[in-house]
This record gives C-alpha cells, structure tokens and sequence, in this order.
C-alpha cells in the first residue's frame, strides 16, 4: 500500500481527489465548491456501527445542509456494494440516505487523508489489508481543513458533536469569538483574543472581563449559524 503521506494538519489544504461515489464521479475540490464540507470514512459496508452511523448522518443532513454544509462518505468497498448497503440502512434507521458514498477499495483516498488503521491489527479484510478508521474531516470554502476526528472502528461518532462543532467555526469566523467547554448555540461565548477591549465593547456591549484572558458575552442563537 505504499508508505504513509505527511500526516494533515489543521490549517493545511484538503488533498484533491477525484473518485467514483454513489453519486457519480466527483474531483473533490469542484464537489467541495463554495460550501463547507464534513468528510467521513467508515472501515466497511454491511458492518453494524457504520450502519447505524450513516442512518444517524442522513436524519441530520437537512441541518448540515441549513448551514451550507455538504456530507459526503467513504467506505472500502465498491459502488455496487455502497447501493445494497444503502438499502439497509434506510431500511434499519428509517432514513433516506441521499449524500455521495465514495467507492475506495483501493484506499487510494484513505491513504491520502492518512484514515488507515495503524493500531487495530484485527481491523483488517480478508487479504489483510487495513481498512480505514473512523476518521472526520471538516472542510470550509477556502478547502481549509478545520476540524479533524478520528475513532476507532469499535466507537461510533457522535453525529450532534459534529453539527456542534460546525456552529461553532461558522459563529467564530462571523463574529470573532471563540466557544467555550459544552458550548451551544445560545450559550455565551468568548471574545477572542485579537480583539481589543475598545473594539469589544463595540462588537459586544454586554461583554464582560472575568480575567483579562477571559471576556465573555451572550450571543442569542438567533446570531448563530444554527438560527438559519
């Protein structure tokens, strides 16, 4: 399988792509295009935490796409593979799975975004190659990578963490301020540190100082990303 790329960082740009999904054939960056875009692989179709997964991701893709935001899966398999398992997961959780599933039996994406299993030796198929991790990957317009989770393949994501952390970077990159512990849209949150005390008190004048470092204001839900 080759040797493994430089590890993706925060910050650095999302490898392009191009690839055959349930959707077609996309090159990643035209797929990308001016929306912001949360990347999600799986080790492999027709296994029992993936299915509940994508189930979970197809009920909540009317709020990901409220926000400007495109979903779009991966799993080590085929494309005739991905449309029967699609079946059954509309079928077990009651959805209607519509986002592109990417075909990667090859793990010539995996291999890219770095998704391959390095710690479980039993996460492997049958010619004992490693399948991809549970890894997420969020993408803004810029083809910035903002976000990057990995789990193991025993652990299924939290689908309301990802959408949380979306809200989160949309409401900071519009109002300049950071999200505190547990933060929800509505929530207070805090000013961020490039901001001066006189130019706060213009943005936020409710703000308040609890040290220095920490300056804190209500912001209404309504201003969040999650109120569109």
């Amino acid at each position: 399988m080759g040797d493994r790329p430089e590890p993706l960082r925060l910050g650095s740009i999302a490898p392009n792509f191009k690839a055959e999904t349930t959707a077609g054939p996309i090159d990643f960056h035209e797929f990308i295009g001016d929306k912001w875009v949360v990347l999600f692989s799986h080790p492999e179709d027709y296994t029992p935490v993936c299915t509940t997964e994508l189930g979970a991701f197809a009920k909540l893709e009317p709020e990901f796409t409220r926000r400007g935001v495109k979903l779009i899966g991966l799993s080590a398999n085929t494309i005739e593979s991905h449309g029967g398992w699609i079946k059954d997961i509309n079928e077990i959780s009651g959805s209607d799975l519509k986002f592109p599933i990417i075909g990667d039996k090859q793990r010539e994406v995996a291999l890219k975004y770095d998704m391959i299993d390095h710690q479980d030796a039993t996460n492997v198929d049958s010619k004992g190659i490693a399948f991809t991790i549970r890894s997420v990957f969020i993408i803004d317009p810029k083809k910035t990578i903002r976000t990057i989770l990995s789990y193991p393949a025993s652990t299924g994501r939290n689908t309301a963490e990802v959408l949380r952390i979306v809200d989160s970077l949309q409401t900071g990159d519009k109002h300049k301020v950071t999200t505190p512990i547990n933060w929800v849209p509505g929530d207070d949150v805090i000013v961020h540190p490039s901001v001066n005390n006189d130019k706060a008190r213009e943005l936020f004048p409710q703000f308040k100082a609890i040290k220095p470092y920490l300056r804190v204001t209500p912001l209404p839900k309504e201003q969040t990303s999650a109120a569109v």
